[in-house]
């Protein structure tokens, strides 16, 4: 039987058919049904600048020939109708146009030039609205968008994958690999699905990596290296591949990386971030990311692949947003743990989860976990 649950249901998946290619816009999905429940049309926002998912969805119920049922549609949105000329026109005044009479939203835009806006002017206009159908859901498919615009600064997903007993290496550094290959492909996705990936120095160093998207198809993210001393040799893949244009390498005040030359000439990017204690700065460097001061975009979304020294400086300091740790069925006994020491002396005093699942993915486990409620 058909809901208002499962038809914003089914517009929540529409929605994440944007992941990775609509940023720094929201993932929205839109369908329009008629009385009887019968599926008008239906549309997601597909790219950033590209049309809304309102707009897809009334070019879908045209399309299929319903024109004339639009006036007894029910409008099924994962989020607020806009209200504002940005890349597009408003929604508000499609909607309108097409005299829909009832709008049901999943959440309202906490971008502040919608921010309600949108769902008053229907009111006002005399469109039956309903908000709140699967906003928990809603809300945790565009944390990004939401913390991004209510802090500033980028969500920040820890990635780590550990044996049974918590170790990310061997004691003698060998990595390849903990997780198995179906692991390995979600987090290419997972990238195709970022703004940014992000590695430190320490990473970057041992194990060359690409952090380019390969198992899957999706865009490239822009790949973070921090180095604060400038140390790393210039050899790297990050600095010296064909996708060195899409590098930002991290470094302190005074670095003078030997890599500067060649990075900056295949178009990468230098970043000086301040330094604290003999560390980057990394509270000042998300809030530099969330801007888009000298780069490309605002980031809204990062995920970090760190070793245990970044992985632990981030936690300490509560910059982590989501922990996915995948878990794979080895022990080591000993090598090199995935988490040092974060100085708590309490179970009580644990870091935990606003919300948190567990999935399988091949042999290995999956532990999502959202440290902020939504």
């Amino acid at each position: 039987m058909s809901t208002p649950e499962s038809w914003m249901r089914r517009a929540l998946d529409l929605a994440r058919q944007g992941a990775g290619h609509v940023s720094p816009n929201p993932m929205v999905g839109a369908v329009l049904v008629d009385p009887s429940g019968e599926v008008l049309g239906e549309g997601c926002h597909g790219r950033f600048g590209g049309p809304h998912a309102e707009v897809e969805a009334v070019r879908d119920v045209e399309a299929r020939g319903h024109a004339d049922q639009l006036a007894e549609a029910t409008l099924y949105v994962t989020l607020e109708p806009c209200s504002h000329h940005g890349k597009t026109p408003p929604c508000t005044d499609l909607i309108l146009a097409r005299t829909i009479p009832r709008v049901v939203v999943a959440m309202q835009d906490p971008f502040p030039e919608v921010a309600g806006r949108g769902l008053a002017r229907l009111r006002e206009a005399g469109v039956d609205v309903r908000v709140g159908v699967l906003e928990p859901e809603a809300k945790r498919l565009n944390e990004a968008f939401v913390w991004h615009v209510t802090t500033g600064r980028p969500l920040v997903t820890l990635k780590l994958a550990q044996t049974l007993d918590g170790q990310i290496a061997t004691a003698s550094g060998d990595s390849r690999w903990v997780s198995s290959e179906a692991s390995r492909t979600l987090v290419h996705r997972w990238r195709a699905e970022s703004d940014a990936v992000l590695v430190g120095a320490g990473t970057a160093r041992a194990d060359d990596p690409a952090l380019t998207v390969r198992h899957v198809n999706g865009p490239q993210p822009l790949r973070i290296v921090l180095d604060r001393t400038g140390a790393l040799p210039e050899s790297l893949q990050v600095f010296d591949d064909q996708q060195a244009d899409r590098t930002l390498a991290v470094i302190g005040s005074s670095a003078q990386p030997a890599y500067a030359g060649t990075l900056l000439a295949r178009g990468g990017l230098l970043l000086r971030v301040p330094e604290c204690d003999g560390h980057l700065d990394l509270r000042y460097l998300l809030t530099v990311l969330g801007s888009g001061d000298g780069i490309e975009q605002p980031i809204q979304s990062l995920l970090v692949e760190a070793g245990s020294g970044l992985a632990t400086a981030l936690l300490a300091q509560d910059l982590v947003d989501r922990l996915f740790v995948f878990i794979a069925p080895k022990v080591l006994g000993t090598g090199t743990s995935s988490l040092g020491d974060l100085r708590i002396g309490r179970m009580a005093d644990a870091l935990t989860f606003a919300e948190s699942a567990w999935e399988p993915v091949g042999p290995d486990m999956l532990l999502r976990g959202y440290r902020r409620a939504v």
